[in-house]
């Protein structure tokens, strides 16, 4: 019988040398890890920061584009209670011009315009024609007339609480055409009341220069809540003259979380037909508990009503 080798039976692994393999894998590893860590901690910082950054944007930009459709002398910031700040205005969907009293003077039929003396008389006609798409009037929409803002009875669309005020809601709209050639179209608004008659027997008609009135579909304001760091608009809900605090009734939706910082800014100087509406929001980056962005913007608003 041949006897091998003692180096030649042996075929296993020791104890010793596998604990020696796992010793050296767990010191490369977190070698490894040391030089890996950073760099994933960095992308993962930066894919945060980026998409954040795309909520602020987003936001504030959606906010700009609301202004813009803003009524004239709308505009109002308030600091409401607690840590929450609020920014109101009328929305509107389109600039019009209606028929006027002077503008049927001696022509040979009476002319259904806007009447400033006769609280019976509640359509008039639309002069140019009307928008079509989501830009036109519909009925629930409110007519103003030369707004000027709070504090400027009757010129205050907010405030509609006593008779004589610039707003009015549409209750019809009428579309005819004409059987001449070529063919008129002829638009004609129905409003519930006719608050401008009032304003004419109180001596204080605020007709427009242009003959120009605003189609309002609806109040809406941005409250930023920095106790609860929510950014949300809110919208068709009731007008009222000051600026509510809680919202009964219209719709809402949520724009940003994680807010740690906002502010809504607006300027309007006297005589000057235009307002800045400034903007600022400050989001925390989940994760990174003292880290935060800040973007600011500024909107031109028009003021000519």
């Amino acid at each position: 019988m041949k006897i091998l080798p003692d180096f030649i039976r042996q075929r296993g692994v020791t104890m010793v040398e596998m604990i020696a393999v796992i010793v050296i894998t767990g010191i490369i590893g977190g070698a490894v890890a040391v030089f890996i860590r950073l760099p994933v901690q960095s992308y993962t910082d930066s894919v945060a920061r980026a998409a954040m950054t795309d909520v602020a944007d987003i936001t504030l930009r959606r906010i700009a584009r609301d202004l813009r459709l803003a009524l004239p002398n709308s505009v109002r910031v308030t600091g409401g209670a607690g840590s929450a700040v609020y920014l109101e205005f009328l929305q509107t969907t389109a600039g019009l011009r209606y028929l006027a009293e002077d503008d049927v003077v001696g022509t040979a039929g009476p002319g259904n315009y806007l009447n400033w003396t006769n609280p019976l008389a509640k359509s008039f006609e639309v002069v140019g024609g009307v928008p079509s798409g989501r830009h036109a009037p519909v009925v629930g929409n409110f007519v103003v007339v030369y707004n000027l803002g709070e504090d400027q009875e009757p010129g205050n669309a907010y405030n509609c609480g006593a008779v004589v005020c610039n707003r009015a809601r549409i209750d019809a709209i009428n579309t005819s055409t004409s059987a001449t050639t070529p063919p008129v179209t002829t638009t004609t608004i129905t409003m519930d009341t006719n608050p401008f008659a009032a304003q004419g027997a109180a001596g204080t008609p605020l007709t427009s220069p242009s003959k120009r009135f605003y189609v309002v579909t609806s109040a809406v304001t941005y409250r930023c809540d920095r106790a609860t760091g929510k950014l949300t608009r809110f919208w068709n809900y009731t007008i009222t003259p000051g600026q509510p605090m809680t919202f009964a009734d219209g719709n809402s939706a949520l724009l940003a979380e994680n807010v740690k910082a906002c502010d809504f800014k607006y300027a309007n100087l006297a005589n000057v037909r235009s307002g800045m509406v400034g903007l600022s929001l400050e989001l925390g980056i989940p994760g990174q508990s003292q880290a935060s962005l800040k973007l600011e913007h500024q909107v031109h608003v028009d003021n000519t009503p």
